[in-house]
């Protein structure tokens, strides 16, 4: 039994066809029939085709942005405990 996929799913996967294209891994023809392909898909084994030769998104923003929110929590500590020093 396959598993139907969604307008959502649909275009999830042409998002992540336009990052791999950004970065280098599709040519514009490669990423122009892949797209038509997943609009066209049904199941989620169709729309898993598509990108089966790409890799797995990538999350390096996500620990970015994570290493910041670190830096400045700390940031904020300091500058606290100093205030409070400085009192």
């Amino acid at each position: 039994m396959e598993i139907r996929a969604s307008d959502e799913d649909r275009q999830r996967v042409v998002a992540a066809l336009e990052r791999h294209t950004g970065a280098g891994r599709l040519t514009l023809d490669e990423f122009a029939a892949r797209v038509e392909v997943a609009v066209g898909a049904r199941t989620m084994s169709e729309l898993a085709a598509v990108t089966s030769d790409l890799p797995a998104a990538d999350d390096q923003p996500r620990r970015e942005l994570f290493l910041v929110f670190l830096i400045a929590i700390v940031t904020l500590m300091l500058l606290g405990a100093f205030i409070a020093l400085r009192s």
